[in-house]
């Protein structure tokens, strides 16, 4: 993937969802909730934003929990990213 995000932004790919329920029922795509955990594949290099420092607190390879509606979704190579502030990125998934 060849993308750099700017300021703040993060780059994301979500984290795929469980298929079955536990009882092993089988879910199809219109029951399933958009998953809330992601992978960090790219992070901008922070600075100053609309007057304020910005420090970036994540890293690639974290595993974070964003909001339900968060960024915009992109498709880049035939892949699936989502772009977002990290203001967006609710906590780290330890």
């Amino acid at each position: 993937m060849n993308i750099k995000p700017l300021a703040d932004r993060v780059v994301i790919k979500m984290l795929k969802t469980e298929e079955t329920t536990k009882g092993g029922i089988v879910l199809p795509d219109s029951a399933k909730e958009k998953p809330q955990v992601a992978e960090i594949v790219a992070v901008g290099p922070g600075g100053v934003v609309d007057g304020k420092d910005i420090i970036m607190e994540v890293e690639v390879g974290d595993h974070v929990l964003i909001s339900k509606y968060a960024g915009t979704e992109v498709k880049i190579e035939g892949e699936e990213y989502t772009i977002l502030r990290q203001s967006d990125i609710l906590a780290i998934v330890l």
